[in-house]
């Protein structure tokens, strides 16, 4: 039974899950889109929300870049609270037939993706 059991385990721990959690939302929002199982997807669709909705508030928010690329996505958003994702099925992965989606940010389109800077060595 799953009376009052929250949320998506996924297989994995609390510390586990959390990572993932937050890889993936990291991924989507600084490239825009993502490929990933649907189960993933639908996990993580409240953490963007949320995340989105900490920028439009001007809430602490720790990377800089990402924050200004969010904030240039605002106004293709209007004064929507949520939804701020759309899913588009691609298929079965080829190992086990998971159905595989890709998940994309609304408003997205047009945004280059967040590029990391490399370390010189000296």
């Amino acid at each position: 039974m799953r009376h009052r059991v929250y949320g998506k385990h996924l297989g994995r721990n609390k510390n586990e899950r959390q990572a993932l959690f937050t890889g993936l939302v990291h991924s989507l929002l600084s490239h825009g889109t993502i490929e990933t199982s649907e189960a993933k997807a639908k996990a993580i669709k409240g953490l963007i929300d949320k995340t989105i909705n900490l920028v439009k508030k001007d809430i602490f928010f720790q990377d800089d870049k990402l924050k200004e690329k969010i904030k240039a996505i605002l106004p293709k958003l209007g004064s929507k609270t949520s939804g701020y994702t759309s899913t588009i099925r691609i298929g079965p992965r080829l190992g086990d037939q998971t159905t595989m989606v890709e998940l994309s940010l609304i408003g997205a389109e047009e945004i280059k993706p967040v590029k990391k800077e490399k370390a010189v060595k000296k």
